[in-house]
């Protein structure tokens, strides 16, 4: 029979501990809150009459509500009067002695069966459960802040969690209007567990100056449609946090993805913790203000003129390459589309025209500018006909030898002076610039998929490319509308060597059995803000796709934690390829 829960206690009165009595008094339940002293009380009650006060305002909240949802929370200084609760969570900060020895006082107060929660981040709920008379009722319940707005809790059971007590935890969390994923005890469980390795990543990529904060930044929001860059948001969570966060996870993991970066320490250190000390990665105008004051334009390369492009040549017939042309010849450039016969070449144009009439249809383009984009288009097949052309984008497939040989032909064909591009998305720029006689005037031109829509180009120089491609690069993203971020030629580039890790190390938390492939995109969905959850990206990037990228990554770095998830390399082994067949981690074929 299922626990009437219609008291709570809740210990700890911050931020995150006034936010749960907000959302428990909310939802009708009685909440006795208790604090350490009277400040503490009166700081407590100041952040939920100011919490409540803005729902007001923001008409979230009537006033009479307001009135009644406060009546239902009573102050204490003294644990003794959780005596009658049915649960009681702790929100005090995460330090794993302070934690235990509030329970240990609990279980002399409470009734046998009220259930212990832990409001915990990072902390293992089986040692805070050991250390009370009741570990089969002792449960982790992972709020995200601010509680009262973000939907995900994290419903955490050990290897003694009772499971009547598991069932009664989601419901309940359920009545709350919240969103349950039930996991087990792991660092981190499944947002931190998964975000805090990325955020990390970021981090050792700016210690290292691989790219500037603003690119980082940028590549994420533009690339994979994330909310926040990793830097800005590790401003916003506090970077005292992260490191503590990345710690705890470290010392269980033992996994060195998880060590905190170098600079965190150091930052720390200086008292640049963020957006509450109004300094972390960037500058902001207060404590706790999102406004920043330093930000600057995203790199360029200084002193540089850029070589003029009119004409562009674009050699490939793929997804990518109509794309890429599209774009060029929508934004008045001249471009030979070339392919490795007349019939194909006249594929991807008649693919071209279709895309363009249904930007007609949708609005987005004239008729007339639609026809005329189509008349700059010049199909080809031998390569001597980019002779011409002041900028050719190689848009073939990931394979080294097939782009080398295009490289080494059009070196053979395309005139002194001319910028060549490879759109590769992890295979070494640099292998294909020694392909050629020119190797200063080759670049990293990586468009996003798909192309027309997509509005990041990662702009990738080798140790040999000239500035002045640099800034070709630069002024060629800006007359096609797109933001050019700028990094170095290491595997993955920015955005794929942030990404996959942390795709890879969802696929191995499946593979451990910790927890679903619908608990763990719900989690990184509704907790994090992300656009897909890691299996429904994996599912649409294509697995034999993401395995490559990742023994690419491996390959590269010899990171023990890169190393692509066995179950990844099976699936693609089986024919599992994601929704191109039908099945992948998820069974697309009866959609």
């Amino acid at each position: 029979m299922a626990r009437e829960i219609s008291s709570v206690g809740v210990i700890g009165l911050g931020t995150m501990g006034a936010g749960i009595a907000e959302v428990l008094a909310r939802s009708g339940v009685s909440v006795v809150a208790v604090e350490i002293d009277d400040e503490g009380v009166a700081r407590g009650r100041g952040h939920l009459e100011h919490s409540t006060e803005r729902a007001v305002t923001g008409d979230k909240l009537d006033a009479d509500g307001r009135t009644v949802l406060l009546s239902r929370i009573r102050y204490t200084t003294s644990l003794a009067e959780l005596s009658e609760v049915d649960l009681v969570i702790e929100a005090i900060p995460e330090n794993l002695e302070a934690k235990s020895d509030v329970f240990t006082q609990l279980d002399k107060i409470t009734g046998p069966d009220t259930i212990f929660v832990s409001n915990t981040s990072s902390l293992s709920i089986t040692e805070i459960g050991v250390r009370t008379a009741r570990p089969g009722k002792v449960v982790g319940m992972h709020f995200f802040n601010p509680a009262p707005i973000l939907k995900l809790v994290e419903i955490v059971r050990t290897v003694v969690t009772e499971p009547d007590v598991i069932t009664d935890v989601v419901a309940f969390a359920e009545r709350l209007g919240k969103t349950p994923v039930v996991i087990g005890d792991r660092a981190g469980f499944i947002a931190n567990a998964l975000l805090f390795g990325y955020l990390n990543h970021a981090v050792r990529m700016y210690e290292q100056r691989y790219a500037t904060r603003e690119d980082l930044d940028a590549a994420m929001r533009f690339g994979c449609g994330y909310p926040m860059g990793p830097l800005a948001l590790l401003d916003l969570i506090g970077l005292d946090t992260a490191y503590e966060i990345l710690d705890t996870m470290y010392h269980q993991s033992r996994n060195r993805l998880h060590a905190p970066a170098p600079l965190l320490k150091q930052m720390i250190t200086a008292g640049q913790r963020g957006r509450k000390t109004a300094r972390g990665f960037y500058s902001y105008d207060e404590a706790d203000s999102p406004t920043v004051t330093d930000a600057v334009k995203a790199s360029t390369v200084e002193g540089a003129a850029p070589r003029e492009v009119r004409k562009v040549g674009v050699v490939g017939t793929g997804t990518m390459a109509t794309g890429i042309v599209e774009v060029f010849a929508k934004r008045g450039f001249e471009v030979i589309l070339r392919a490795r016969s007349a019939e194909k070449a006249a594929v991807s144009v008649a693919r071209v025209k279709k895309s363009l009439d249904k930007a007609v249809v949708k609005g987005k383009l004239s008729e007339g500018d639609a026809v005329a984009a189509l008349g700059r288009i010049t199909p080809a097949v031998e390569f001597d006909e980019l002779a011409d052309v002041d900028l050719v984008v190689e848009a073939v497939a990931e394979d080294l030898v097939v782009k080398q040989a295009v490289f080494a032909a059009l070196d053979d064909v395309v005139k002194p002076g001319a910028v060549l591009a490879t759109t590769t998305s992890s295979l070494p720029v640099i292998e294909c610039a020694a392909a050629t006689s020119r190797p200063s005037d080759v670049v990293g031109l990586h468009f996003f998929n798909p192309a027309p829509l997509m509005k990041l180009v990662e702009v990738v120089s080798t140790i040999a490319t000239a500035p002045d491609v640099i800034a070709t690069a630069d002024a060629v993203c800006a007359a096609v509308g797109k933001h050019p971020v700028h990094c170095g030629d290491r595997a993955g580039f920015i955005v794929n060597a942030l990404l996959f890790p942390y795709l890879n190390d969802a696929v191995k938390m499946l593979e451990a059995h910790y927890a679903g492939a619908d608990d763990i995109d719900t989690a990184m969905k509704v907790g994090c803000g992300l656009p897909m959850g890691p299996f429904e990206l994996l599912d649409v990037v294509g697995l034999d796709v993401s395995l490559a990228i990742q023994r690419t990554l491996f390959n590269e770095f010899r990171e023990e934690g890169f190393a692509p998830a066995p179950l990844l390399e099976h699936l693609v082994t089986a024919g599992r390829l994601g929704r191109k067949t039908g099945k992948g981690f998820k069974d697309y074929s009866a959609r």
